[in-house]
């Protein structure tokens, strides 16, 4: 929703744009900050991870065979679906990453759960040395951009190291901290017309869509899609462990997560939402998101365990048997509020004022998500994706036979 709503940058630095980072704008950030970002992508990358393993092991189970086919298959047409979806309405798309990164998956779903949980974990520690490395880069830029200013205020000429790092801090200060002037540029490309929107999401497709397999991102995505494998075969996913088990895993996730990212967030804030000091923060960056996303794990699988809150859980549940229908619904939604292709809000809305849209597509997807499925097995594009997999059209609306909770469940 920021990215769709904001400059980029604001993302992660209030003060670039979406109001003055004070009042609610500021609570906003720092909530977001604290219980939201990074925990969500690493709880939906487990869960991905989980079904590499639940729709293989279905697969052998009925046909006694690999399941290559059909795994790679079903991921080739999600990296189809998410190249239209990136280039027509969301450059921040996940989908195509995602199914990049699962056509690694397949030869490993066999490994034991230990094992699988040691490579995500490998994953992650290659994460944190590069962002180390990363971060005491930054800090030779900027104290060879010092040593250049200071060499130009003696009237000595700056050594060529130096002056590349100066220009390449000044880059960085121009896209990371831009000006009104750039802002306002920005947001004009954003509310133009339909060719010049898929021109703006094609240049920054070009870079976000080209880094190397070996790019933290990809190590992002891969560290907790391992992770989900491995406690998917351990049965945390299922709500298969006692629930005295999931209460420590919530108490022991809160108990640590809360913490360690209020203190990144108030040392953001403390330095004026410093590059460098964001840099360094980073390094801590999955031991902070990832007990919050097993502590929310955790939480829901005592939530049904108990049986309670069932009519929203029921409806959550909805929405997950129609994840793709109704992220795609909600780019559509973001698009035609934000962009040119409606109402061209971007850049108009303050950060608190974005989570109104939130709301509305949550309430949308809560209401409408369970009465499809009354009607239908399959979300609308759920059903054209399986159809695609199996290369062959698949039943959609709910029949007599249907109707049992065993007979959609085996659909599913």
């Amino acid at each position: 929703m920021l990215i769709f709503g904001l400059y980029f940058a604001a993302e992660n630095d209030p003060t670039v744009a979406g109001g003055a980072a004070a009042g609610w704008n500021l609570a906003y950030w720092a909530l977001f900050r604290i219980l939201i970002a990074g925990k969500m992508r690493a709880l939906f990358s487990m869960a991905f991870g989980a079904s590499t393993i639940l729709l293989t092991s279905r697969a052998e189970a009925r046909s006694g065979a690999s399941a290559a086919d059909i795994y790679y298959r079903r991921n080739l047409w999600l990296l189809v679906i998410g190249l239209a979806h990136a280039f027509l309405l969301f450059w921040g798309d996940i989908l195509y990453p995602y199914a990049v990164c699962a056509l690694i998956l397949f030869p490993f779903r066999k490994l034991p759960a230990r094992k699988l949980i040691a490579i995500g974990v490998l994953f992650i520690a290659f994460k944190t040395g590069w962002s180390a490395v990363e971060a005491w880069r930054q800090r030779e830029r900027r104290n060879l951009a010092t040593a250049a200013d200071a060499a130009e205020k003696a009237g000595r000429k700056p050594t060529e190291e130096e002056r590349a790092a100066k220009q390449a801090l000044a880059a960085q200060r121009k896209l990371r901290k831009p000006s009104q002037e750039d802002l306002e540029k920005d947001a004009r490309q954003w509310r133009a017309g339909p060719w010049a929107l898929i021109g703006a999401r094609a240049n920054e497709l070009a870079t976000w869509q080209g880094l190397p397999l070996y790019d933290p991102m990809f190590a992002d995505i891969w560290s907790m899609m391992f992770i989900g494998m491995g406690l998917f075969k351990m049965g945390v996913f299922s709500a298969a462990r006692s629930f005295r088990f999931y209460a420590w895993m919530a108490a022991l996730g809160f108990l640590l997560g809360i913490p360690l990212n209020s203190y990144d967030a108030w040392l953001a804030l403390r330095s004026h939402f410093d590059r460098l000091t964001i840099l360094f923060t980073n390094m801590a960056f999955d031991l902070e998101r990832l007990p919050m996303a097993l502590a929310y794990m955790a939480a829901l699988m005592m939530l049904c365990q108990a049986g309670a809150l069932r009519w929203l859980t029921g409806r959550l549940a909805a929405i997950g048997q129609m994840a793709l229908s109704n992220y795609i619904l909600q780019s559509v939604v973001c698009s035609f509020v934000f962009t040119g292709y409606g109402l061209g809000l971007y850049g108009r809305l303050e950060r608190y004022q974005l989570y109104y849209v939130v709301a509305g597509c949550w309430a949308v997807s809560l209401v409408a998500s369970p009465i499809w499925l009354r009607h239908y097995q399959f979300g609308p594009l759920e059903w054209c994706w399986r159809s695609l997999t199996y290369w062959k059209r698949q039943p959609m609306r709910i029949g007599p036979a249907m109707g049992t909770p065993a007979a959609r469940k085996a659909a599913v």
